[in-house]
């Protein structure tokens, strides 16, 4: 016979959705069996019935033709022959109807018998496993809800310990249940065949046994096909009782092993290390779906990867849907108000965002672990796991200090051995400095044990909230770190005005800020402390680059959390392999002395390069219009200077013009008081010719003198 389709036990504990569509299969056709054997049983019940009916029918008409002598016909009379012949054939029905007799017992022992205990039996233990089953996946569900609303804020551990409890109590009769009920599944799929072939043996045998006086040929040949069936069911029983004792023998292993399993938490993390290295993983996780402006459910489903996919399926689904393209994500812990391990997955273009909880912390991290090995797309590699081991291990290692500059430059840089203090020492501002001193140290770029800020704290710097008490000391300030309507003014009066959507992972202090490898430098640290201190949360703003600022925004309440004034960026420049990454150093107002800046990284959703070309442009823009601004304002001077010389030329000639009028006047009062004017006028003074008639009596006296 072919082989026999089984469900796997040993996939019971983790109650996959293709397990449950397997169990659906099954389900579905223990049904179709049920049904099928109803029909049947109901055919071969109306064959007994029939069969006890020929047996009767048959004894009735013995009975009958032997009361054939005591009838009494009215025209009918004594007739012998006819009588003997009754009783002949009476004797002969009646015989038949023994031998019907025989056969309607024979049928309800050998045909009736097996399959009423199949339908009685076998089929309402699989309906009451069923039932069973169903209330222990109930009551698991709803256990493990309760586990997940466990509040972060309020810890009970009393409460919690119940909670516990109640899952592992659940969660172990839910995997029992499962068991037993793949069990009688599988056993089924033995019993269907054997509850179809023991009828119809039986009935085969049955009639065999009845037309035993048929003929010799047609029963040998029944017989050995019969014999061949009975053989296949000795057979099919056998088979059946070696895999229900290996059934029961899997169960109670895994029975065994599996009893660690059933609590929801880790319960001893040293024996359950959190793996790293994996490309692919699936369980079950809770999704937050928004039901409202502000309110949100959450719901329990199967998620599991597929290459660069993110897959979720749902109880009774028979594929899953795709989440989201994980290739280029970004996946960070999130903390939830309501929720415990939790982690949330950005997009490659930040369109679309999944936050997902976990039952464990151990399995948060696996699933961060693998989303972030998965968005490198080290899964197209043959040896997936052992990359992603290799890329982990290097992760840890990052932290060690690096080979210094003047070492990897070694060899690209000229024999120095006549002159060797040069090499080490640092030039001064006024001496050029020399090819040897290019190469600069780790330490000469980065302070030592410099401490790595991965949060944005301080909305406003110091420089830019003094310049505000100056500029506007009569105006309130923002309590939310705006910079007033200066820099909304600023931003309307910009030239660029372009946005990118980016996420801060750190900044440091450094202390060269001219140097082009002090970027890559500060990405290395801050990557590799982010690995070390399993830090994945990064705080998501709204880079806006104008031709005055860089702002950092917030993306909800429009609030700017940081200002950088663009005369301030020192250099600006994106990673070398992954072009994601990108930063800027930003000279603080006290280094320009000792040389000392700040490097600030992050990550972009699109291209680094395009955003250190946006900030290029924003400065040669700046300083174009610095140029314009400042050959306006010498034009303007010029003007102005020209106006206070044509406003002095005008004054010194109404100075000479009044003067005129002055020495003539004074000339016409030097003639006799009672002597008439020529021409019958009377002259008048005017305010200003009196008052520079009055500025002293030596004017006048010199005015005299001179007429």
């Amino acid at each position: 016979m072919p082989g026999i389709e089984k469900l796997p036990i040993e996939e019971t504990l983790e109650d996959s959705p293709q397990t449950r569509s397997l169990l659906g299969v099954f389900e579905e056709d223990a049904a179709a069996i049920s049904n099928y054997s109803s029909q049947l049983y109901q055919a071969m019940q109306r064959i007994c019935d029939a069969q006890n009916e020929l047996s009767a029918a048959t004894h009735l008409t013995s009975k009958l033709l032997k009361e054939y002598d005591k009838q009494r016909f009215p025209l009918g009379g004594d007739d012998e022959v006819m009588s003997s012949t009754l009783q002949q054939f009476a004797k002969v029905i009646d015989e038949l109807s023994s031998c019907h007799a025989v056969l309607s017992t024979q049928l309800a022992d050998a045909m009736m018998f097996p399959i009423t205990q199949f339908k009685e039996r076998d089929l309402k233990e699989i309906l009451t496993l069923k039932e069973v089953f169903q209330i222990a996946s109930d009551d698991h569900d709803m256990a493990i809800n309760r586990y997940s609303r466990l509040s972060k804020k309020r810890d009970n551990d009393r409460m919690r310990a119940e909670t516990v409890e109640d899952v592992y109590t659940s969660r172990k009769k839910q995997h029992q249940t499962m068991m037993h009920y793949f069990c009688s599944l599988n056993t089924l799929q033995y019993k269907k065949k054997i509850a179809l072939l023991e009828p119809l043996l039986g009935y085969m045998q049955a009639q065999i046994s009845f037309f035993k006086l048929g003929s010799e040929n047609l029963t040998q040949q029944w017989e050995d096909f019969l014999g061949t069936i009975g053989t296949s069911v000795q057979n099919v029983r056998r088979e059946m009782e070696e895999e229900v004792g290996q059934m029961q023998q899997t169960i109670q292993q895994m029975e065994t092993s599996c009893d660690p399993l059933y609590a929801p938490c880790d319960p001893d993390p040293a024996h359950s290390p959190v793996c790293r290295s994996l490309t692919r993983k699936q369980g079950y996780l809770y999704t937050r779906n928004k039901t409202g402006l502000v309110s949100s459910s959450w719901e329990r489903q199967y998620f599991f990867t597929q290459g660069g996919n993110l897959l979720s399926q749902g109880r009774g689904e028979v594929a899953g849907g795709l989440v989201m393209d994980i290739d280029n994500c970004s996946v960070m812990a999130v903390d939830s108000d309501d929720r415990r391990f939790c982690f949330q997955v950005t997009s490659f273009d930040g369109k679309k965002v999944s936050t997902l909880q976990a039952e464990s912390r151990r399995d948060c991290e696996e699933w961060i672990a693998t989303i972030n090995n998965i968005s490198k797309r080290i899964y197209l590699s043959e040896n997936a796991e052992e990359l992603a081991a290799r890329v982990n291990q290097s992760a840890l290692e990052a932290v060690t200090p690096s080979p210094s500059f003047q070492q990897r430059h070694e060899s690209m840089r000229p024999s120095s051995k006549g002159r060797p203090g040069r090499a080490s020492s640092v030039s001064s501002a006024s001496s050029e400095p020399s090819p040897a001193l290019s190469a600069l140290s780790l330490d000469a770029l980065v302070a030592p044990e410099t401490p790595i800020q991965f949060d944005i704290i301080s909305p406003v710097s110091e420089e830019n909230t003094g310049q505000s008490k100056t500029t506007h000391a009569g105006r309130r300030s923002n309590p939310f770190g705006e910079s007033g309507d200066t820099a909304s003014e600023d931003s309307e009066d910009s030239i660029l005005h372009q946005l990118f959507i980016v996420r801060f992972l750190g900044s440091m202090e450094v202390r060269s800020a001219e140097s082009a490898d002090v970027i890559s430098e500060t990405m290395r640290q801050i990557l590799a402390a982010r690995a070390i201190h399993n830090v994945f949360r990064m705080t998501e703003s709204h880079l806006l680059v104008t031709c005055d600022c860089l702002k950092l925004i917030d993306p909800q309440t429009q609030v700017t959390r940081l200002r950088f004034p663009l005369s301030s960026v020192v250099q600006c420049s994106s990673h070398q392999d992954n072009k994601r990454l990108f930063g800027f150093v930003l000279q603080t107002p006290g280094g320009q002395s000792d040389g000392r800046a700040i490097c600030y990284i992050f990550e972009s959703n699109n291209d680094g390069e395009k955003i250190c070309d946006s900030v290029g442009l924003a400065k040669q823009i700046a300083f174009h219009s610095e140029m314009d601004r400042k050959a306006v304002e010498r034009r303007k001077e010029h003007d102005k200077a020209k106006e206070k010389q044509q406003e002095e030329l005008s004054k010194q000639r109404q100075i000479e013009k009044d003067l005129e009028e002055q020495s003539r006047l004074i000339a016409a009062s030097s003639r006799p008081a009672n002597a008439p004017a020529s021409d019958g006028k009377v002259l008048v003074l005017s305010n200003s010719q009196s008052e520079d008639s009055d500025a002293g009596d030596e004017g006048k006296k010199k005015g005299e003198s001179e007429a």
